[in-house]
């Protein structure tokens, strides 16, 4: 794939191009706010007594050992699953309130990169990143000029036109990255995002991620790479949680 001279401050110029359709406003409360939760699996209790809040604009990092709950704990923040006990809220709304609909139109609001990043293999690049806008019905002219900057955005513009198969594991989390981001969301939330993918790539996609952040984003990423989490956070503030012993804490200087 051919390079790309572009600095870090133009790629947050042409990621503003892409969202200039939504300006985020954010209020003072937190956009994911978890109030003693907890969650049981197979009978036994996975995470609890979690509380957990996302103020607008944050950035966090949230670590623990394979099977210690952090897919779940994020799936919590999204309203994927729901609480044994505790209180979720999402934008000021209870989780417990919402109907389907109502849980579909605050998701919106969050972009989620998952895990496994699935795509529909017979639609190209730039079809299954914009996906979700033909899903809300916001397929028109100026979208679609916004989705090509996006795709430009993550460095995929000559790959817009392939098959997902045909795509490298980095190519794959960056589309994935870019479908996440398609509807402007206030909150971003990446689950292994460099898990499959070696450091240079891990290193790219990262730094969208704080550009993200830096234009006002709130961003959680779920990882176990310590060496990403020192990395990164020589380059923005962050926050480092930790699952440990199915609980919450905040990790210390050892990292």
């Amino acid at each position: 794939m051919r390079k790309e001279n572009r600095n870090s401050k133009d790629c947050a110029y042409v990621a503003c191009g892409a969202f200039k359709t939504e300006n985020v406003v954010f209020g003072v409360r937190p956009v994911i706010n978890l109030e003693n939760v907890a969650y049981n699996y197979g009978g036994g209790e996975l995470l609890s007594d979690i509380t957990l809040k996302l103020q607008p604009g944050s950035f966090h990092f949230l670590t623990g050992p394979s099977g210690s709950g952090k897919t779940t704990l994020m799936k919590l923040c999204y309203g994927a699953l729901t609480a044994t006990s505790g209180q979720v809220t999402l934008f000021d709304e209870d989780v417990r309130h919402m109907n389907r609909d109502d849980l579909a139109m605050i998701r919106r609001r969050i972009g989620v990169v998952h895990q496994d990043c699935q795509f529909l293999d017979h639609l190209s690049v730039a079809e299954n990143i914009s996906l979700p806008l033909m899903v809300s019905g916001r397929d028109d002219l100026t979208q679609s000029a916004n989705l090509k900057e996006l795709i430009n955005w993550v460095g995929l513009s000559p790959r817009a036109g392939a098959l997902p198969p045909e795509l490298s594991g980095g190519e794959r989390q960056r589309a994935a990255l870019a479908r996440a981001v398609i509807m402007s969301p206030e909150v971003v939330l990446a689950d292994e995002p460099t898990g499959n993918i070696d450091w240079e790539m891990s290193q790219r996609l990262l730094r969208l991620l704080i550009e993200l952040n830096q234009m006002g984003r709130t961003i959680l990423i779920a990882t176990h790479d310590l060496a990403l989490i020192r990395a990164v956070k020589t380059q923005v503030q962050a926050r480092v949680l930790r699952i440990s012993k199915q609980r919450l804490h905040l990790a210390g200087a050892d990292l």
